[in-house]
């Protein structure tokens, strides 16, 4: 019979504290405490960040150990989130889970924020087609923080083909979605007026970035300069076209990505996709991917939409894959804010 395995997952890596427990590759508890108070400031504000997660990741981690219905003994093992991101959000994080490890005497395990979305696709029942990619596949990291094509030779080998040469695809929709009046965060606010827009409504041009790497921030200065353009022209502009410029965005950006990632396809032979980050959870990001798996019949993998946010669970299974490989940590560690290599 196979061991069975129970590890805590915790994550602080910007403004979302969160904790779950995993057993082998079953979630028991998922457990997100959001911070609504950086609406109000239009983004995050990392001071505002660490001092919450202080407040929170008790409260979130009781939670997520009483849902689970285990005692605190039962628990094999610690993983957290040592990097990239806010630094002072991370060392909240990294000292409770030090903490934890060395008061129950159990092993930690550190994980790397970006690996730990592409392995989401690993927690039992996690994909909408309720399967795990075959290695190697190609993985789409889209969020607020990250925009990266890697390729996935196995767990713990992955390797960065391309990624953002200036500002992530959600910080751009972020930025976007202010100037036609939304709060913070902003894409989730386009993505529901799209429903009813006419995507082909307006064309915008796409960036030149080379080889397999994104550019967001032409794309970015285009849109606001068109809006600006058009709201002098019209003041009423906005307010009459709103669903066909959220629509057409999110349509130009679903091309952008589709091109990338058909490239690296052909680069590498490789035509298994596995979507993942906050973004991956836009719906016409996800119909355009869907389409190209039913014309070209290649394997697309799209986490379900509890899962594409950042979430204890992908820390959690990041930390039981090291543990059945005893990739074990020292709690000397120390997280980092920048992404550097896996």
């Amino acid at each position: 019979m196979k061991k069975k395995i129970i590890i805590l997952g915790i994550e602080s890596s910007c403004d979302e504290t969160a904790a779950s427990i995993i057993k082998n590759r079953d979630v028991l508890s998922d457990i997100i405490i959001h911070q609504n108070i950086h609406k109000k400031y239009g983004g995050v504000v990392p001071e505002f960040a660490s001092r919450l997660h202080e407040k929170n990741i008790i409260k979130a981690v009781n939670l997520s150990i009483n849902s689970a219905r285990i005692q605190k003994n039962e628990i094999n093992a610690v993983s957290f989130t040592l990097g990239p991101g806010l630094i002072g959000s991370l060392l909240v994080g990294a000292s409770f889970a030090k903490s934890f490890s060395m008061g129950l005497k159990i092993p930690l395990l550190t994980v790397n924020h970006i690996q730990a979305h592409i392995l989401t696709h690993f927690i039992n029942d996690s994909n909408i087609n309720n399967s795990y990619p075959k290695f190697p596949f190609l993985g789409l990291v889209i969020s607020g923080g990250h925009t990266q094509i890697v390729k996935v030779n196995d767990f713990f080998k992955m390797e960065i083909l391309g990624s953002t040469l200036d500002d992530s695809i959600g910080d751009t929709l972020d930025k976007i979605a202010r100037k036609l009046g939304f709060y913070y965060p902003g894409g989730p606010m386009i993505e529901l007026f799209s429903k009813n827009g006419n995507c082909k409504k307006f064309i915008f041009s796409k960036p030149l970035s080379s080889g397999l790497n994104f550019s967001f921030s032409g794309f970015k200065s285009h849109i606001l300069q068109f809006i600006k353009k058009k709201s002098k022209d019209n003041p009423l502009f906005i307010k009459q076209n709103l669903p066909d410029i959220c629509a057409s965005i999110q349509r130009t950006i679903g091309e952008i990505l589709l091109e990338k990632m058909k490239k690296a396809a052909i680069k590498t032979n490789i035509f298994r996709i596995a979507l993942a980050g906050g973004v991956s959870s836009n719906y016409e990001i996800r119909r355009m991917f869907l389409s190209l798996e039913k014309r070209k019949n290649w394997e697309i993998f799209i986490p379900k939409k509890k899962y594409t946010t950042d979430n204890g669970a992908m820390i959690a299974i990041t930390g039981l894959l090291k543990y059945e490989k005893n990739l074990f940590d020292s709690i000397y560690v120390s997280p980092y804010s920048k992404f550097n290599k896996f």
